[in-house]
């Protein structure tokens, strides 16, 4: 059976979205699911598997990068094999997560929002982790960690 193909995608990345497709009538419906495959196949989302996944989603490449862009763990640059997002809402901020953030920063010799110069992490804020109870809160991965202040950065960076 010959699948179509579309230009940006592996076929892997195709049968994925496909069988998530399956389970709903609406194909828009999965292009949170759709980005978030390509995402873990990539790491990120480039503009021509965007265009690509559009395409198969048979939506516009506009309301796709809508949905890309206003949820926060959709990646649509080049990111570290870790990303680790520190929370800054307001009870993290109050607590010291702008100081976490910054440590971690100075410990992985990278800029925020940047990946590191051997590919390993990128920091990021997110704005709540929703574990306020246990703030300030750092994510690694898909890790969360609990009251983190700056003398713990090293132990969670596992050094």
């Amino acid at each position: 059976m010959n699948e179509p193909i579309f230009e940006g995608l592996s076929l892997a990345e195709i049968r994925e979205i496909n069988a998530e497709m399956s389970h709903y009538e609406n194909k828009t419906a999965v292009s949170i699911e759709a980005l978030k495959i390509v995402q873990k196949h990539r790491r990120w989302v480039s503009d021509p598997c965007l265009i690509a996944v559009a395409e198969l989603l048979e939506i516009s490449p506009a309301q796709l990068e809508g949905v890309a862009t206003f949820y926060n763990l959709i990646y649509r640059q080049p990111v570290g094999k870790t990303v680790i997002h520190y929370c800054n809402s307001v009870t993290c901020w109050m607590l010291g997560s702008d100081q976490v953030g910054e440590s971690l920063c100075r410990h992985l010799n990278v800029e925020l929002g940047e990946m590191s110069a051997d590919g390993e992490y990128t920091i990021l804020p997110i704005v709540c982790l929703g574990a306020c109870d246990h703030a300030p809160v750092v994510m690694v991965g898909n890790e969360l960690k609990f009251d983190i202040t700056e003398d713990a950065v090293n132990g969670i960076l596992g050094r």
